[in-house]
């Protein structure tokens, strides 16, 4: 997917791109294949990956729900920015906050923030299951995309969002995932709205929005540490 195959095929999910957003996403792409020359951050460099796997494909999140809304977002896990950073530069009224454990990933999302004088946007270097108290029942929605088993991600998530709000992690075949964490879900007083499927323009690989509900406060002992996570399914 070139730039032009690119801006063409977001229309189709009805994102029409400014000259500066198009000039914004162009400097990330630069930075990112400049920092990965030291910085493992993807595998993924060539330009027609990163406008495909990694822009487009932050972008379809849109299908799930509207982000024009002035939301509170986390995106746990973001790596080099993914979903998150673009889905700010396209959506700039987002509240975003960042979370990345690796700090090199940190440094470089901090010098794409920086470069491209995004505001209302924070990173925090540390895990999921380590952020602070205050972030509980916070957010309006939570993302990761390509992140742990998805009952994993779920413990790790749920605490954070807001009651009635919305975790939509981003995947591949999710279905027997989705089977796995059904009693965890319901453990962490959430529910399963909607499985949006579909397939990636010209690649065609297939991809999921999960879209689950809050439905209540999550219990005060979760999310349990990680190591208790991967070991002990809730049940």
């Amino acid at each position: 997917m070139n730039i032009e195959e690119f801006i063409t095929e977001l229309q189709k999910l009805n994102i029409n791109l400014s000259e500066t957003q198009i000039s914004m996403l162009i400097t990330y792409k630069n930075m990112l294949q400049e920092y990965n020359q030291k910085f493992n951050l993807t595998s993924l460099i060539k330009d027609e990956d990163i406008y495909l796997k990694h822009f487009y494909d932050s972008l379809t999140l849109t299908k799930a729900l509207d982000l024009t809304q002035n939301l509170k977002v986390l995106d746990i896990g973001t790596g080099a920015g993914f979903p998150g950073l673009v889905l700010k530069i396209v959506f700039p009224n987002l509240d975003l906050t960042l979370v990345e454990s690796n700090n090199k990933k940190i440094s470089f999302l901090n010098a794409v923030i920086t470069k491209l004088e995004l505001t209302n946007i924070k990173t925090l270097n540390t895990r999921a299951e380590n952020l602070p108290s205050s972030y509980r029942e916070y957010f309006d929605l939570i993302t990761s995309r390509a992140v742990s088993h998805l009952r994993i991600l779920a413990e790790l998530s749920l605490p954070f969002l807001k009651v009635s709000g919305l975790f939509i992690p981003m995947k591949g075949n999710a279905t027997p995932e989705l089977q796995e964490s059904e009693t965890t879900l319901t453990v962490l007083n959430a529910k399963v709205l909607d499985i949006i499927t579909f397939k990636l323009p010209f690649e065609l690989s297939n991809r999921s929005l999960i879209k689950i509900t809050k439905l209540a406060k999550t219990p005060n002992v979760y999310p349990r540490s990680y190591d208790k996570i991967i070991k002990k399914i809730l049940k």
